[in-house]
């Protein structure tokens, strides 16, 4: 799929704007914002194809940061180089960063109000609903075999209950594939 970009200066607004109203209506951080960001790049905008997504996706979750910040950034830069990076960034981080500073100046006196804490303990369940549907939809997608799906079994357990680093367990495996895969083709 090719990307469908506008050559014009205000292709800068329009990724602007697609990521703030991203930032702005997402609730639940950057696992909850795949889906509405996969909607609006893939699906309405046709910015980059669903293949290319998941790329980014797996790119930005192996980066260090803020998983949503990291998707902006390698997004906005596929689109219009560092320009679109800082453009998509900003887009992504602004309108939380407001909502959090306002919510910081008005409502901080009302965190032990009876009222709020219902209403976080009603919105947790829909985060967790947020945060799993995007992991089933990449999981369908990543065309898993019985060795590919007992990895991500396992590196699922090791996480949750040895509490391995992930970032041990990229290394690891990453090394694994490469010594497979170049052990295949010396051998071919």
């Amino acid at each position: 799929m090719q990307t469908k970009i506008k050559p014009y200066m205000n292709i800068y607004l329009e990724i602007f704007t697609c990521f703030a109203k991203i930032g702005a209506f997402t609730i639940g951080g950057g696992y909850a914002m795949i889906p509405i960001i996969q909607k609006e790049v893939v699906d309405k905008k046709r910015w980059i194809s669903e293949e290319d997504f998941m790329d980014v996706l797996a790119i930005s979750q192996s980066a260090p940061g803020i998983l949503a910040v990291n998707i902006s950034i390698f997004l906005g830069y596929r689109l219009r180089g560092t320009k679109g990076s800082i453009v998509a960034t900003l887009g992504s981080a602004l309108p939380s960063f407001t909502i959090i500073l306002l919510i910081a100046m008005f409502f901080a006196g009302y965190q032990d109000n009876p009222a709020v804490i219902s209403i976080f303990k009603g919105i947790r369940p829909v985060v967790v609903s947020l945060i799993a549907v995007p992991m089933i939809n990449m999981a369908k997608k990543a065309k898993l075999n019985i060795y590919t799906g007992a990895l991500a079994l396992a590196t699922a357990l090791l996480i949750v209950f040895v509490k391995v680093s992930p970032l041990y367990i990229l290394l690891v495996t990453g090394v694994i594939f490469v010594t497979v895969t170049t052990l295949r083709r010396k051998t071919k």
